[in-house]
């Protein structure tokens, strides 16, 4: 004989789910975890920025002196130097989010390669302004 279970359901008059003061601590939880993650995040992120920019300084600077090894004067714009095949583009300033914000610096006076001389890039900077950080100097 063959017996046949009744499923019966759970008369209770409460659904299953979570309670607000429930939903409240995992707020407070996640709220603390970010307070605490946050500005490490932000802090990586501004390392990262500087580490590019060091290295786009020194791969910049290396183009710029390659052109002079083989011009025998330095180049008048960025742009020559991706136009000459020493950059594949113009590099992008990675504190400011732009290629426009180069500060060129032209020879030193007395150099035979003086902007007069058809070359006025020796060397670029950052032309980031940041309070407490001092890109112009790089």
């Amino acid at each position: 004989m063959v017996t046949m279970r009744s499923r019966s359901r759970p008369t209770s008059r409460h659904r299953r789910g979570f309670t607000l003061i429930e939903l409240m601590v995992v707020m407070a939880i996640i709220a603390t975890l970010l307070t605490i993650a946050a500005p490490r995040y932000f802090e990586h992120l501004d390392r990262a920025r500087e580490a590019s920019l060091r290295e786009t300084l020194a791969v910049t600077r290396e183009a710029i002196d390659k052109f002079h090894a083989d011009h025998d004067r330095y180049p008048a714009t960025l742009q020559e130097l991706v136009d000459r095949r020493y950059l594949r583009q113009l590099p992008l300033d990675p504190i400011t989010d732009s290629r426009e914000t180069w500060v060129l610096q032209a020879p030193p006076t007395g150099s035979a390669d003086e902007p007069g001389n058809g070359g006025s890039v020796w060397n670029l900077h950052s032309g980031a302004s940041v309070e407490g950080k001092d890109y112009e100097r790089w």
